[in-house]
């Protein structure tokens, strides 16, 4: 057993419980003030904060980042030489400071209010219960919110630790709530993740096909040998069939052996119209890898042609292609 660190969590996650109470009772107003502004922002959310507070400043920007809201972080010390450009009218700043009075972000509000940028604060004042003293932050805000906490989980009670959850799970808060007043999407998501596992699961199939001098493609009066050829040199499996630049059919490695059985050498002799499967299953260019996998494994085909809505052909998508997805 280890009291001192299950003392910690049990400190930190009765602030978070408070924190959740005031949202949806006393600071309600105040929450739902910040994410209009947060959502109707013109411009970016430039995100502020020092020390510790710095570091839940960054990874809130990045968390409104990745979630549909434009966001930056801006160091109040490289601010007040020059960075304080990146500030421009239309955008948003978030201030996170406990105490409300961090001198390297109070010398930024004369500038900002200057620029007329809204300021939402995160702070350590007492607001929902009646704070007898504003902190100077708190009072220059547009919109004030209260991230207060009735102990620190260190021992000493002086190490940032609950407060700076608070205001690292408020930042979440208001960015989940923006993302979902946004209508913001699986798909938005992996746009703005194309690295990640989910963005390679969601990853368009035109991103993933064959095409241009990859594309193996005859034409319909293309002789057997020639299409063998085409099919081996362009290694795929299979060859398109196309007339007038439509997708008339496919041919396939599978569909050889078959002829082969059928007609022996005699189906050397025969064109790729003669053979080709005139029905080919067929998939968009903006439809997800996700959705050509559970095509392929329902028809039990390994590879699919991708065509526009006049079934002009674009390429073709292979199962094999889909391994780098993590989905295969």
């Amino acid at each position: 057993m280890n009291p001192t660190g299950e003392n910690v969590v049990r400190i930190e996650a009765e602030a978070l419980r408070q924190l959740a109470d005031r949202i949806a009772g006393p600071m309600a107003d105040a929450f739902a003030q910040a994410v209009e502004l947060l959502f109707t922002c013109r411009g970016r959310v430039v995100v502020t904060g020092m020390g510790k507070s710095g570091i839940v400043a960054r990874k809130i920007a990045a968390t409104l980042s990745s979630t549909g809201t434009p966001s930056l972080f801006m160091h109040p010390v490289e601010a007040v030489h020059g960075d304080l450009g990146m500030v421009v009218a239309g955008d948003v700043v978030i201030a996170l400071s406990y105490s409300g009075e961090t001198e390297e972000i109070l010398r930024l509000l004369a500038t900002i209010k200057r620029l007329r940028v809204p300021i939402i604060t995160m702070t350590g004042d007492s607001l929902c219960n009646g704070a007898a003293k504003v902190s100077t932050l708190a009072s220059a805000a547009e919109v004030a919110l209260d991230c207060s906490v009735a102990k620190e989980a260190c021992s000493l009670g002086l190490a940032p630790t609950a407060s700076t959850t608070t205001m690292l799970a408020l930042g979440d808060a208001l960015a989940v709530t923006i993302s979902e007043k946004r209508g913001f999407k699986e798909e938005d998501f992996a746009d703005l993740h194309p690295g990640g596992k989910l963005g390679k699961k969601l990853a368009r199939v035109e991103a993933l096909m064959h095409s241009g001098d990859a594309l193996p493609c005859v034409a319909a009066g293309t002789r057997m040998p020639d299409v063998i050829y085409e099919m081996s040199r362009k290694k795929l499996g299979l060859a398109a069939v196309v007339e007038g630049g439509k997708l008339a059919g496919i041919f396939s490695d599978g569909d050889l052996r078959r002829l082969l059985e059928l007609r022996g050498k005699d189906a050397l002799d025969m064109t790729a119209g003669e053979c080709m499967t005139r029905d080919p299953k067929i998939i968009g260019p903006q439809e997800f890898a996700a959705t050509a996998l559970a095509i392929m494994e329902e028809k039990k085909i390994t590879s699919l042609a991708v065509v526009d809505t006049g079934r002009r052909l674009l390429g073709i998508v292979h199962l094999h292609d889909l391994w780098g997805t993590e989905m295969v």
